[in-house]
């Protein structure tokens, strides 16, 4: 089957170590598998942190990449794959697909049948295929680690990328006041028409917010911190620009601020945010589709750091 996978691994050029060819087909490690037929996958930044290394050593290669699909089971039933399969070698508890188990950047791919979540019929599979990384990532981020309540502000970093881009929709279709950040004179124009109060990184707010959604890391955790009214939650899920903020922690007692880490979420967190999705007509922000045959150009999309919400890849029904 054709595949899109890391070959060897490259920290200054990743796409130098993707392979689109051949690979067998998937394998079953425990009974309670099965074998899904892929009809839309999306990348991640993971994706590009494992061609360079991140988290997938060279033991495991060659591995396919993606975390992301939504597809059809065995018995015809449309699916979306939940992504995250235990693992008590990992010290998460866990590891995704594409880390320990070939990933979805595939025709077909194998997980356990209890990570099939019902795709609703309201969602295609290109748009079913965002949602169990990114977008289930800000979900919990809001819901389960950052306790949104009615009336609360939101304060999303670094918005343009897949998760922040999700953080942003969800929480304005959830009735919140949000504020969003991005170095982007373009993209704060896209975020602001999605419906939150663009600003530049650093810029003071109309008001001290109740969660902040940090993506970005040591360039804006200053800012999150000075941003955050008093028993604010700041939920951390990414550190793309440092992993070593300075943080005042003279603020963050006075405040009574909560600093929560957040990673992924739950599957019935994900049929949950499918339910939301189908029931406020939310729909995933999608930067570009491509035929599987491009995935290269994809994932050069990708790297680019151009990004506004998802790259999707759809193979032919």
């Amino acid at each position: 089957m054709r595949a899109a996978y890391a070959s060897t691994l490259d920290a200054d050029d990743p796409l130098a170590a993707l392979v689109v060819g051949d690979r067998p087909e998937p394998a079953h490690p425990e009974p309670d598998w099965v074998t899904v037929q892929v009809r839309a996958s999306s990348l991640n930044h993971h994706d590009l942190w494992s061609l360079r290394g991140v988290g997938l050593g060279t033991d495991l290669l060659p591995m396919i990449l993606g975390c992301d699909a939504a597809g059809v089971d065995p018995d015809g039933n449309e699916v979306v794959l939940y992504p995250v399969i235990p693992d008590r070698a990992d010290p998460r508890g866990f590891s995704l697909l594409s880390e320990r188990h070939q990933g979805t950047l595939a025709e077909r791919v194998a997980v356990p049948r209890a990570n099939l979540v019902p795709k609703p019929a309201g969602l295609s599979f290109a748009e079913a295929a965002c949602l169990p990384t990114a977008w289930l990532t800000a979900y919990r981020m809001l819901t389960a680690r950052g306790r949104v309540e009615a009336g609360d502000s939101v304060l999303v970093q670094g918005a343009g990328g897949g998760v922040a881009t999700a953080a942003v929709v969800l929480a304005v279709a959830l009735g919140k006041r949000v504020y969003a950040t991005s170095r982007d004179p373009g993209k704060r124009e896209r975020i602001a028409a999605l419906g939150a109060t663009a600003v530049e990184p650093g810029a003071r707010l109309p008001e001290r917010v109740d969660v902040v959604i940090e993506t970005v890391g040591a360039a804006t955790f200053d800012h999150s911190l000075k941003s955050a009214a008093p028993g604010a939650r700041i939920v951390v899920c990414g550190a793309t620009a440092g992993y070593e903020p300075s943080v005042n922690l003279r603020r963050v007692f006075a405040m009574q601020l909560e600093i929560l880490g957040s990673s992924m979420g739950t599957a019935a967190e994900l049929a949950e945010l499918l339910d939301l999705c189908v029931r406020r007509e939310i729909r995933p922000v999608i930067d570009g589709r491509y035929p599987f045959p491009e995935v290269r150009t994809a994932f050069s999309r990708l790297l680019s750091g151009q990004v506004f919400g998802k790259v999707v890849l759809e193979h032919a029904a």
